[in-house]
């Protein structure tokens, strides 16, 4: 079963990639991409490394502790639409626009924990995902902010 979720994980991500890429925004877009996992790489790595979450099925298990899907594809994924979707608003939107990624990411891991073999928890729990979730989106989300003030300075 956790296979077919990784791989139908994996079709989703791949299949939603031309729609995510296109556009003049295209450049800042991939910024982000890789911005966000090599974040998201760095810190599973270091929770993993610690033992707070193993991942008992993963992709190239006798390469990666962690779950590359999730760090290079999924959450790279997810920062960009959620930049998408909060590119002109305010801090206020910000914080509620997070909501809908942040919470739907902790229950559904606190799902897949409890009832699969995905994601095993050592020392770590819903609200680790939470925080660690809204504190890679708002990392992102300045690393954006950042890049607009260039490019307006650069075009001043």
């Amino acid at each position: 079963m956790e296979k077919k979720l990784l791989n139908l994980l994996t079709v989703l991500c791949v299949v939603s990639f031309p729609f995510l890429f296109k556009g003049s925004k295209m450049r800042e877009n991939l910024v982000i991409f890789f911005s966000k996992g090599v974040i998201a790489t760095l810190i599973d790595a270091f929770v993993v490394g610690t033992k707070r979450l193993e991942y008992p099925v993963r992709p190239f298990p006798k390469i990666f502790k962690t779950n590359i899907i999730y760090d290079i594809l999924f959450f790279p994924l997810l920062s960009v639409i959620w930049v998408k979707l909060t590119y002109k608003d305010h801090l206020g939107k910000i914080l509620l626009k997070s909501l809908l990624f942040s919470v739907p990411m902790s229950i559904g891991q606190w799902y897949f924990e409890k009832n699969s073999q995905l994601f095993k928890w050592k020392k770590w729990t819903a609200f680790h995902t939470f925080a660690s979730v809204n504190f890679t989106l708002f990392i992102i989300r300045g690393l954006v902010g950042f890049l607009k003030k260039l490019d307006k300075v650069k075009n001043a």
